[in-house]
């Protein structure tokens, strides 16, 4: 792997990792508010799910693979 590439997966966990907390922050603002709908709450869940298997992926991506 060459360290630009290396370095683009380093840059895009950083990004997800963002986009990740916010949505986190987002997701406890709606459940304070009553008027909040079940939906749009079930939907942003998923999408902070499926950003933490993208870093968990990318993250992988970035261990060497050590020969048994």
């Amino acid at each position: 792997m060459t360290s630009t590439h290396r370095e683009d997966i380093q840059r895009r966990i950083i990004e997800l990792e963002v986009e990740h907390r916010d949505l986190d922050n987002v997701i406890d603002l709606l459940i304070r508010d009553t008027r909040a709908e079940d939906l749009q709450l079930r939907r942003l869940k998923k999408r902070k799910l499926q950003l933490k298997d993208h870093i968990s992926l990318l993250k992988m991506q970035l261990v060497p693979d050590i020969p048994a």
